[in-house]
């Protein structure tokens, strides 16, 4: 697949599909500058990568990586949804906090949704915190054309829900 540039706030970024070995390092640390995850989430994401070297698209997982100058600056996961016809998660996205609102995110869930929509994807489904800190995530989905399909209150914890957002492509 051919990488892409913008000539947005970082005009040297292109997307990739495909990861390195370097990127599982990369993307953990990544995860841990945003300061919303946990380390169980941070070893999972890390996790996912992990099964994506080791066994390529028959994990089930599907990236596409964000970088400027060799170095990775943001990244989605995304994979069907088993027994489904053509529905996908988005498991993870995230862009480094000094490349944030510079449309780096925008171009990630974009090109996610084109590769879904290019492999039959009709719906894409997104779970997310309901902690004030991801206030921002939840306004970026919706301005991204996603809809809050439920809200399961005391989720992840007490206090913290799960918001689920889906996109019809």
């Amino acid at each position: 697949m051919k990488t892409t540039r913008t000539a947005q706030s970082h005009p040297f970024v292109e997307l990739r599909p495909n990861l390195t070995h370097s990127d599982l390092a990369a993307i953990r640390t990544l995860i841990e500058e945003t300061n919303l995850f946990s380390p169980t989430e941070i070893e999972i994401a890390a996790e996912l990568v992990g099964e994506f070297l080791r066994h390529g698209t028959n994990s089930g997982y599907r990236f596409t990586v964000a970088e400027s100058d060799g170095e990775v600056i943001g990244y989605a996961c995304f994979g069907a949804i088993p027994c489904t016809l053509a529905s996908y998660d988005l498991y993870w996205i995230a862009v480094h906090p000094s490349k944030q609102h510079g449309g780096i995110g925008k171009r990630l869930l974009e090109n996610v949704e084109r590769r879904i929509a290019e492999d039959g994807g009709t719906h894409v489904y997104v779970d997310t915190s309901g902690r004030d800190a991801y206030v921002p995530t939840r306004a970026f989905y919706e301005r991204m054309g996603y809809i809050r399909a439920a809200v399961l209150p005391d989720f992840y914890a007490p206090g913290d829900a799960k918001v689920i957002y889906v996109k019809s492509l």
